[in-house]
């Protein structure tokens, strides 16, 4: 049974993601919205059933939101803050562990054709 859980465990190398929010002055951005989903990479099945994928969170006080295990490959994240542009990034992530620390830009000025 060991065996087997361990041929398992290698068919799907998972990661757990740490992302660190802050603004341009360096203070962290609490309660912003976090999206993670896996995009393509290592099997998506491990023991035969199926690993969840995607995630949506918030960031705490500190700016943080801790991602549980996902598969490793190419992740899409995303950030979504009041009163600051929309994140939005793909990492290959190959780690056990990995810290992204993602600064958020101010919105852009508003134009009108009108």
């Amino acid at each position: 049974m060991v065996a087997l859980l361990a041929s398992g465990a290698l068919a799907a190398p998972m990661t757990k993601i740490n992302i660190v929010v802050k603004n341009q002055a360096g203070k962290p951005v609490d309660r912003a919205s976090v999206v993670v989903k896996f995009v393509q990479g290592h099997s998506i099945v491990k023991l035969g059933k199926a690993v969840r994928t995607a995630f949506e969170l918030r960031s705490n006080q500190d700016g943080e939101a801790r991602i549980p295990s996902i598969p490793q490959g190419k992740i899409l994240v995303q950030i979504i803050a009041k009163g600051y542009q929309t994140y939005g990034h793909t990492y290959d992530v190959t780690e056990e562990e990995k810290t992204l620390e993602i600064t958020l830009n101010p919105p852009q000025q508003q134009y009108s054709a009108h």
